[in-house]
């Protein structure tokens, strides 16, 4: 028999019901020391004060009033990310997938209205995630996830991750975008090189094409910087954000420089809940927290901290770990066993992962996770992986 919750999620049997920092505590009292912050969303942590306070000061005003009106909260949060970014627009979604969909159609209303309408392919890579919507899939392009769901949505074409002489000989006069994450999430905490992303960027300006960056996992600080393209120095013409960016509460975005949103006029898109009064509210607070230069200095100290630690786990389990990748908080530890298996070990030693592709443990902690829990984090992982050597 069905249960009333359609079961998509392959759950494990464990219920929290309160958070507080870096710690989930279960229905039973049990805390789990949480490296995986709800998959990179709660990025301030569990039961943020300063995150509670602007959500409970907004609840008392108004909670949603749709896009009909004006809405204070969210030209606010517009102009900090306006402020902090390359963009000179924004539109608010509750999710990446929402995000991810709003690029694809900006993309090809641009050139739409540029009289090409004709130029539609827009150029993944194998190993991406932008999402579980049609259009979001048909980009990824995996079989795991279109198995079954055809007819999918034509346009995009899928080219080997990291390979940029596949790129040269495929991107081309006829190509609307470059669609990319920084770092693959989903994908297994797969960085692209900054000498890549500059590359990439110089191929869309040869060709007119437009770069699309998805940093729906890697952005709002979990880099150490911002987001994670600053390193490389480039900016795209469009990028998704969604995750951290409400620290918990659902919100996402789209940014964009005024000529990749020039097709976006009025009626072209919208959302009867995207950008609400308490999504960016909240949205705000994480905003004028995680932006700070002290903040982000931080996250870079605790990240060196953490791959440190890391390291030395690796060393002593070497038939469980072959090694440490990725940039910040967002790191991932390449195992020579399923994932899921230390995913599970880390439950016997109350500590919470992420599984990933490519045989990849995810950490995502807090960003305001302290260095003792980085200490005490560390020390479960060892216990867990000594568990799978026993």
């Amino acid at each position: 028999m069905i249960t009333h919750v359609l079961p998509t999620y392959n759950r494990a049997n464990i219920a929290f019901e309160r958070g507080e920092g870096s710690w989930a505590i279960a229905t039973d009292g049990t805390r789990y020391l949480d490296l995986g912050a709800g998959i990179a969303v709660n990025a301030l942590g569990h039961a943020n004060p300063d995150l509670i306070a602007a959500l409970t000061e907004q609840a008392g005003r108004i909670w949603h009033v749709s896009n009909i009106y004006q809405i204070p909260e969210q030209e606010k949060l517009a102009d900090l990310l306006v402020e902090h970014t390359f963009a000179d627009t924004v539109f608010f979604t509750n999710s990446g997938t929402e995000a991810a969909e709003l690029a694809i159609k900006m993309v090809r209303k641009y050139w739409y209205e540029l009289g090409d309408a004709d130029r539609e392919e827009i150029l993944t890579f194998e190993g991406a995630f932008h999402g579980r919507s049609t259009g979001a899939i048909a980009a990824a392009g995996s079989e795991k996830m279109v198995k079954g769901f055809g007819p999918l949505m034509p346009g995009f074409r899928q080219l080997p991750f990291g390979d940029i002489e596949a790129l040269r000989a495929g991107i081309g006069e006829r190509t609307a975008a470059v669609m990319i994450e920084p770092i693959q999430g989903e994908g297994g905490i797969r960085p692209l090189s900054d000498a890549d992303l500059r590359e990439i960027r110089a191929l869309c300006d040869t060709t007119g094409a437009l770069l699309v960056l998805d940093e729906v996992q890697s952005g709002m600080g979990r880099t150490g910087k911002l987001f994670a393209h600053e390193f490389s120095g480039i900016t795209p013409d469009i990028m998704m954000v969604a995750k951290g960016i409400g620290g918990g509460f659902p919100l996402g975005a789209v940014l964009a420089t005024e000529n990749a949103a020039s097709g976006m006029v009025v009626g072209t898109h919208g959302s009867t809940y995207g950008g609400n009064p308490l999504a960016c509210a909240v949205g705000a607070r994480v905003m004028e927290i995680i932006a700070e230069p002290a903040f982000l200095a931080e996250v870079n100290r605790k990240a060196g901290l953490l791959r440190q630690r890391l390291e030395g786990v690796v060393a002593a389990h070497p038939e469980v770990f072959e090694g440490v990748r990725g940039t910040g908080l967002m790191l991932g530890l390449k195992c020579r066993l399923a994932p899921a298996d230390l995913v599970k070990a880390g439950y016997a030693e109350h500590v919470l992962t992420v599984a990933a592709a490519d045989n990849t443990l995810r950490l995502l902690p807090p960003l305001t996770i302290t260095d003792d829990e980085i200490v005490e984090a560390v020390h479960r992982l060892d216990l867990a992986a000594a568990r799978l050597e026993g």
